[in-house]
């Protein structure tokens, strides 16, 4: 959905409450071109790259202290 920032002024909470309802994203305009976006609260934005690999990877055993048996070229 797209509308002006009037229209955004005058039915900002009605659209705020539909909004988390319905899922829905809103694009708000001036003089015709995109300023804003309104997006419900638990849809991610995808286009980030920050975090996205979060929870991926799993450690095992200590990756801080150094290893004890170093293989030196001989």
């Amino acid at each position: 959905m797209e509308m002006t920032a009037i229209e955004f002024k005058s039915k900002c909470l009605e659209l705020m409450d539909s909004i988390k309802d319905n899922h829905e994203i809103v694009v708000i305009t001036k003089n015709g071109k995109p300023v804003a976006k309104l997006i419900p609260v638990d849809e991610k934005p995808t286009s980030s790259l920050f975090g996205c690999m979060k929870g991926s990877v799993k450690i095992n055993g200590d990756i801080i202290n150094p290893i004890d048996n170093v293989i030196t070229p001989g």
